[in-house]
């Protein structure tokens, strides 16, 4: 925001030098970005931050100067002399939109001479670099950047019907604006329009048919609240930005509103003539009041380190427009003016004290006490997770939570409802919201691909959204996404691994994917769902042929993707020590002929209930199909180990273990020992 040195002397005293003022803005946080002269004035760009758009005005900053130095401020009056035709005998207002258009008022004024600014005004708005057209528009220049409340003056006599309606652009209309570009307006924008078409896109720019010429006799002037959302949405899908847009979109005071119309009124009867209809159009919907904000005043102590006494605090907040609803000794009660909706809780209004009084009051020496917080269970995971797959060779990326549709279908296997979409005016075709996170990475993995690395090993830790059956939003779970080169067999590792990171006694189990929910993810029967304690944890399976070829991999590629919110619930946020025995183990290597139907899991279960209470660990080693195992079956290979706590186990009793399992799988998997 550029501000004039000699405009902004209207509202307040300036007995301190510029220098001062600049700095003492500056520590008060309008930073200070550089001082321009221009023609006996000084330009002073400040950068005004998102949350105060109070600011983006001379008033604004005038108020804050008088707070500052301690001046009173001086804020002009608006009070137009009316006639007497009434403005309902000239013109009808209908808003049609009240949730895009909440406020809205409009004034007319007949017989207006359209003519060149009188060099005062042109003066303040060169100054400022803003360009000089005519007396109107030059007076709704100079009010938006004098109140920061946007206004635009219509051509009265080219309105269709003298109407003005507030309505949501219909499709297929255009808008020739005043920049003489033709824009398509699509359904969902806002508009002013007359009887018959739409005269301005709202909050960012009017139309050329209806602007102010020098044949304009007959002015209308709107001053109006928009959506912030709906401005910023139509500002960015017709890349269309204006003084005004930048307003709409940060909140204007609503009770900034009428004074403004009431203020440009006075101003154009002055420099341009004419009478003003008496009375307004008007269209308000009710605006919920401030709720009030308590101040504890032992909380200025505690954090920023200065004892600030109540009384002074009090002083500071009413300076700043606060209205005290009540007082204490202990604290203080109060409720922000209209033009600081930021000001909405406790440490706000701390800040508003620390800002005033002075941040560089704050003594060096001063000790601030600081609390610590313990990182909640999935701010440890995910910090534990990372270092695991980090050191285990993998890249994190980091990605966009948007897809175009058909990658959130390519690999969709924890819903299959319709995705969420977003409108998001940058981002058209990418609107979906992803309901997993290996589209992204594959596509991340492509990109690494065309820059020559063929071989991205990537993780993401990042939310994924996944609607309900009736397409509502249904939950938003954290997933850990991975996509390698690596064999099935070493991504089964590394998802044990994270299990046994997180709790060594949890059971991990798989089971074949059944591909009938999502036949294209993995390659035939060579997907996997991950079963941790009885709940689906995940899946992990090499890409299937359509996929890799969707996404122009050059080799196969492998994927896993995991829900964290299962590591949460049994995860041991202090590992457990469990002393190790000081006696041998046994180990024992069996080779099973079985069904081909017979997965590992399966046999795998069936040792466990069988082996008695010295098995510490089952190992597969390998698998054998062909001559001469009989077609239909296969032959699993593997070793078991056993160990006592307290004693030395017996090879007799390890062989009766054995047996008893051999024994198992004949009678249920109809095992036949490979000798």
């Amino acid at each position: 925001m550029i501000i004039s040195w000699n405009w902004l002397k209207e509202y307040v005293r300036l007995d301190m030098s510029l220098q001062e003022l600049e700095h003492r803005l500056m520590m008060s946080g309008l930073n200070h970005e550089g001082t321009v002269e221009r023609a006996g004035d000084f330009a002073i760009d400040l950068e005004v931050t998102s949350n105060r758009p109070d600011c983006l005005c001379h008033i604004g900053v005038a108020r804050e100067t008088a707070v500052l130095f301690d001046h009173s401020l001086s804020i002009p009056t608006a009070d137009p002399q009316e006639a007497s035709t009434p403005i309902t005998d000239l013109s009808e207002l209908d808003v049609q939109c009240p949730d895009l258009c909440p406020r809205y008022v409009a004034r007319v004024i007949q017989g207006v001479t359209i003519k060149p600014s009188p060099d005062w005004l042109q003066r303040r708005l060169d100054s400022l670099g803003v360009a000089i057209v005519n007396n109107v528009v030059d007076i709704t220049n100079y009010v938006l950047l004098e109140c920061g409340q946007p206004l635009h003056a219509f051509d009265y006599q080219k309105l269709d019907e003298n109407r003005i309606v507030v309505r949501q652009a219909c499709s297929g209309e255009k808008l020739i604006a005043i920049n003489q570009r033709s824009y398509d307006l699509d359904p969902g924008m806002c508009v002013i329009a007359d009887a018959d078409k739409p005269v301005a896109i709202a909050g960012i720019m009017g139309g050329l048919q209806t602007e102010v010429s020098e044949e304009t006799t007959d002015l209308l002037i709107e001053s109006a609240i928009f959506d912030p959302l709906s401005v910023r949405t139509t500002s960015r899908a017709l890349s269309l930005n204006s003084d005004s847009s930048y307003r709409f979109e940060r909140g204007i005071d609503v009770e900034s509103v009428d004074w403004a119309s009431r203020r440009a009124c006075d101003l154009i009867l002055n420099l341009a003539g004419g009478t003003l209809a008496s009375g307004k159009l008007e269209f308000a919907t009710s605006v919920p009041s401030a709720s009030p904000v308590r101040l504890r005043f032992d909380q200025l102590k505690r954090i920023l380190g200065i004892t600030v006494d109540g009384r002074t605090a009090t002083e500071i907040l009413n300076k700043l427009g606060l209205k005290v609803e009540d007082r204490t000794s202990n604290h203080v009660t109060v409720i922000a003016p209209s033009w600081r909706k930021d000001l909405t809780r406790e440490i706000d209004l701390v800040e508003e004290v620390g800002r005033i009084h002075g941040y560089e009051s704050v003594p060096e020496t001063e000790t601030i006490a600081v609390h610590s917080f313990n990182r909640s269970m999935l701010e440890q995971l995910s910090s534990r997770i990372r270092d695991l797959l980090c050191g285990a060779g993998f890249d994190e990326a980091l990605t966009y939570s948007m897809l175009d549709e058909d990658s959130v279908a390519s690999f969709s296997p924890w819903s299959s409802a319709t995705p969420l979409s977003v409108e998001h005016p940058s981002r058209r075709r990418e609107c979906m919201l992803r309901k997993s996170l290996i589209p992204s990475l594959l596509a991340a993995r492509h990109h690494n691909q065309s820059q020559g690395n063929n071989n991205a090993e990537l993780f993401e830790l990042a939310h994924v959204y996944l609607p309900g059956p009736d397409g509502s939003f249904s939950e938003e779970p954290t997933m850990i996404g991975i996509v390698s080169n690596r064999t099935f067999e070493e991504l089964k590792g590394l998802c044990e691994w994270i299990v046994q990171s997180v709790n060594p006694d949890a059971a991990l189990q798989t089971k074949l994917y059944d591909n009938t929910l999502s036949p294209s993810m993995f390659q035939p029967s060579m997907g996997a769902e991950l079963i941790l304690e009885n709940k689906t944890w995940g899946y992990l399976g090499p890409l299937s042929d359509p996929l890799i070829d969707h996404y122009k991999l050059h080799a196969p590629c492998s994927v896993v993707e995991l829900r964290m919110d299962l590591l949460e619930h049994i995860a041991r946020a202090i590992p457990q020590y469990c002393p190790l025995s000081t006696f041998p183990s046994l180990d024992r290597e069996l080779s099973l002929i079985v069904d081909e139907s017979t997965s590992w899991q399966e046999l795998e279960q069936l040792v466990k209930d069988h082996a008695g209470n010295f098995l510490e660990t089952i190992e597969f080693l390998d698998h054998f199909r062909g001559d001469p195992i009989p077609r239909g079956k296969k032959s699993l290979h593997f070793r078991t180990l056993y160990r006592a706590a307290e004693r030395t186990l017996t090879n007799e009793e390890v062989d009766h273990f054995q047996q008893a399992i051999i024994l198992a799988c004949q009678k249920t998997l109809s095992a036949i020992l490979r000798l």
